[in-house]
């Protein structure tokens, strides 16, 4: 997988398409990402002391990563990965610009 925690990345599709947000968690075994408001879903949560309050939250759901584009930090694009090595060690690279990506 080319994205990383803390990206920025851009939804390609679905009903959030256009919106930005930051990766939170990457699930390479499932192929899926979990982003910073993106594909937000409500919960039913019961209180489980007593005490403590249940009721409806809102919590972010994972999303395929083949549905969402990192946004180059330079030109502010939603753009696919490239590499290159420089000094033995592979960089991502934006495909748009040729900005090295971090």
């Amino acid at each position: 997988m080319n994205i990383k925690k803390g990206d920025t990345v851009q939804a390609l599709s679905g009903n959030d398409k256009g919106k930005k947000g930051e990766v939170l968690e990457v699930i390479p075994k499932k192929d899926k990402v979990i982003v910073k408001g993106i594909n937000v879903r409500k919960k039913h949560v019961k209180p489980k002391k007593q005490g403590e309050e249940g009721g409806i939250i809102e919590v972010e759901c994972a999303i395929r990563a083949c549905k969402v584009n990192v946004v180059c930090p330079k030109c502010g694009k939603p753009t696919r990965i490239g590499y290159k090595v420089e000094d033995d060690k592979k960089v991502r690279i934006c495909r748009k610009c040729g900005a090295e990506i971090k």
